[in-house]
């Protein structure tokens, strides 16, 4: 999984307790913008899978990115992340450093990028039907036994 490095700020937690928490563990980290309206549709699947598959080991990983100089406004950054319920940590990447380490060059939001327990990159994902699209790769992920990660 790349560096979350260079995010200009983060809320719900700071890099070091995400990349520890992704650590040994599957992961999404999605891509969102408050200027996307497909992000807003799908961010309440999003919660349901952060919340629903935890037990299962899945962690969850949001990353605002701009789409454009109005984005950058820290301020509805914040009220967007309490409006749709994002309680894990997101980072904000106003000067698109962690778009560039994902190597999202064009930008796509929604994207989502799933890693699996060795943070091996399995399933990229973008666009309204992103999720619908990583479902049967995120259960494969999930049914992976830990040990069989590690070993």
């Amino acid at each position: 999984m790349p560096s979350l490095a260079g995010a200009t700020e983060w809320f719900g937690g700071t890099q070091g307790q995400a990349e520890a928490e992704a650590q040994g563990q599957p992961t999404l980290v999605h891509f969102w913008s408050i200027s996307c309206g497909m992000c807003k549709d799908n961010l309440p699947r999003v919660a349901t899978w952060r919340d629903d598959l935890r037990e299962k080991g899945l962690r969850v990983i949001a990353v605002h990115m701009p789409r454009y100089e109005a984005d950058t406004d820290v301020e509805q950054v914040r009220d967007m992340i309490a409006t749709y319920n994002i309680t894990e940590a997101c980072a904000v990447d106003n000067d698109h450093k962690v778009r560039d380490a994902f190597q999202n060059e064009q930008g796509y939001v929604p994207a989502y990028y799933l890693f699996d327990r060795e943070g091996k990159l399995r399933g990229f994902a973008a666009g309204e039907r992103g999720l619908d699209l990583l479902k049967a790769t995120l259960d494969r992920v999930l049914a992976q036994p830990a040990e069989a990660a590690v070993s």
